[in-house]
């Protein structure tokens, strides 16, 4: 009789037993993993339309209503997840020269061209984020400013291997317009 006492005992541990190495196995068979995030450094923004923007270019164009000119290096960096854009030059004051740091990058989760504009003008005017979305061989930036809107269309023409950047900003009494040609 003290044998079969340890039968139920023996049985329940054969169980979990043969429990456990099933539940091993699944997992060996079926991993657990996690999809790849759409944004990261596991996913460099790669994009035909800007790689036409990387080099050295002249700029040339009317800058709040006066001629002006400029140059604009552009590489990507931080592991190809930003075009950096540094323009130098345009004078926009008496006696002062324009320069900007400008990093455009893609966010993947909204589907949408986001531009760090940083300038001049100072940390107030580079708190706003851009948003761009495009169309065909244009982008279109979006800044939400305190005083108002402000729109940069960034267009490539592969005919003449330039761009032009259209610069809008609306106040109380006409839209202002500057264009600028890379070439």
């Amino acid at each position: 009789m003290a044998a079969r006492d340890g039968f139920p005992g023996r049985m329940v541990m054969n169980m979990s037993k043969t429990f456990f190495l099933l539940l091993l196995l699944v997992t060996a068979l079926f991993p657990q993993s996690k999809p790849e995030p759409l944004d990261g450094p596991n996913r460099p923004f790669h994009d035909d339309l800007l790689d036409n923007l990387k080099g050295h270019w002249k700029v040339t164009g009317v800058l709040v209503g006066r001629p002006g000119d400029a140059e604009l290096d552009a590489v990507w960096v931080l592991n190809h997840q930003f075009l950096e854009i540094h323009e130098k030059g345009a004078s926009v004051m008496p006696g002062r020269q324009y320069e900007a740091q400008i990093y455009i990058g893609y966010d993947n989760a909204s589907e949408r061209y986001v531009a760090h504009w940083i300038d001049i003008y100072g940390g107030r005017f580079s708190e706003t984020i851009g948003y761009g979305a495009r169309s065909g061989n244009a982008i279109k930036f979006n800044f939400e400013y305190p005083d108002g809107p402000f729109h940069n269309t960034f267009t490539w023409n592969p005919e003449s291997r330039t761009w032009r950047f259209l610069l809008e900003q609306k106040n109380d009494e006409r839209p202002q317009l500057t264009s600028h040609i890379f070439s």
